[in-house]
């Protein structure tokens, strides 16, 4: 008698099946945490439906990664490998996601290997895998690595299908199963030319999606004051980070309520109120010549000329915070293309692609936030006598974006 399917009913495919390894994988306190930390950190305060959560994108992922091993003809157990390593990549994911992992000395891939390697989970995982080859497909190693972590891989159509789909924010919407249908496993996932329109589809809407929802304005400034009420506890040890993959994000909220230092405590009561720092000032990247450059400003010169502004504005630098956006990395870019048996990277293939590679710096900006009732102060504020800034290119012309910048 063959093993009855369970099924989990997912918002964005319908029903995924699992089978019953799966779900003991599911049930581990382990994976559990993951419902109780959001896919997108304090987005919920921009978007309001942003509730999503890491449980229900790691079965997505695993959703994906199985339909691609499928497409790829691969055999049974490497399909069986590859949908357990999707359901384990963000097992160590800390509270909020990626918005404390700002903060933290490793990146969520190490605390992910560690939870893999070194808690209960290894104990069922050896049951049938090999956990070593589950930590090299998480982090892109190996022949199978690409399908979870490359550069076109199911990790990311996941996350903007789901992004979108829980924002409301309709750039996220992608042909997932076209671009699926024309990958091939060679040296890395190599694209067919007849899916270039669905990846260029896909990184179009992580374009889009990256001003209007991961590096929104307000985005960045709730995740810098919570990341600096974290950077706080772990310093004075009220929290060990080496511990982080154990907790959630209430209980988070719950050490920042109620923990002995002041500024932890105001932190958490304007987030939990909306009191969100203000912008006084913006710079975008693409006004400089070399905008690479804002990117070589270390995190010392930056707490530098915050406390430089505290002081000149008899502000608590504390509640000074300059932000510039992440580096739009873009890596799908790089994705080969197969053009009558001969490789291309995407970038030569598609003149969209290329321009998207060119306009990268347009939208990304540096700011600088103060409190509310401090903004009067900074009409006449010039970053330039902080900050040395890369040289302004005046010749290029700065209207582009500008209305959708201010909509933003």
């Amino acid at each position: 008698m063959s093993e009855k399917k369970k099924f989990i009913r997912d918002s964005v495919y319908g029903d995924i099946n699992l089978n019953k390894f799966e779900v003991s994988i599911m049930d581990m306190p382990q994976f559990q945490r993951l419902r109780r930390i959001k896919q997108l950190g304090l987005i919920s305060l921009i978007y309001p439906g942003a509730n999503h959560t890491r449980f229900e994108h790691s079965i997505g992922t695993m959703n994906l990664g199985s339909k691609l091993a499928e497409e790829l003809e691969l055999e049974k157990d490497e399909i069986e490998l590859i949908r357990t390593s999707a359901l384990l990549h963000d097992i160590g994911h800390g509270p909020f996601s990626h918005v404390s992992e700002g903060v933290l000395s490793v990146p969520h891939e190490k605390l992910t290997e560690y939870v893999i390697k070194n808690t209960s989970m290894k104990d069922l995982l050896e049951e049938k895998f090999d956990v070593n080859e589950i930590v090299d497909i998480i982090n892109g190693r190996g022949h199978l690595g690409p399908i979870v972590s490359g550069e076109l891989d199911v990790d990311r159509m996941d996350y903007l299908l789901r992004d979108s789909h829980n924002t409301g924010v309709a750039y996220g919407v992608i042909d997932y199963e076209r671009i699926i249908s024309n990958l091939k496993l060679e040296n890395g996932l190599i694209l067919d030319i007849k899916g270039v329109q669905a990846a260029e589809g896909a990184l179009v809407s992580r374009y889009f999606m990256y001003p209007s929802v991961y590096q929104h304005h307000t985005t960045r400034i709730v995740n810098s004051m919570f990341r600096r009420a974290l950077k706080r506890t772990i310093d004075e040890k009220i929290i060990d980070e080496n511990d982080i993959y154990k907790y959630d994000d209430n209980d988070m909220i719950s050490i920042f309520r109620h923990c002995d230092n002041p500024f932890v405590n105001d932190i958490m009561n304007r987030l939990d109120t909306r009191r969100i720092m203000k912008r006084v000032k913006t710079i975008r990247l693409d006004n400089f010549k070399f905008p690479e450059k804002m990117y070589k400003i270390n995190q010392d010169t930056l707490r530098k000329a915050e406390a430089e502004i505290a002081e000149d504005y008899g502000l608590d630098k504390d509640y000074v915070y300059i932000n510039i956006a992440e580096y739009p990395r873009f890596d799908e870019m790089k994705t080969q293309v197969n053009v009558d048996g001969r490789l291309y990277p995407l970038t030569k293939i598609s003149n969209i692609i290329g321009a998207l590679s060119k306009a990268r710096f347009n939208i990304p900006d540096i700011s600088v936030y103060v409190d509310n009732d401090e903004k009067s102060k900074f009409e006449k504020f010039k970053l330039e006598n902080y900050l040395e800034l890369p040289e302004i290119d005046k010749d290029k012309f700065h209207g582009i974006h500008y209305d959708q910048i201010k909509l933003i």
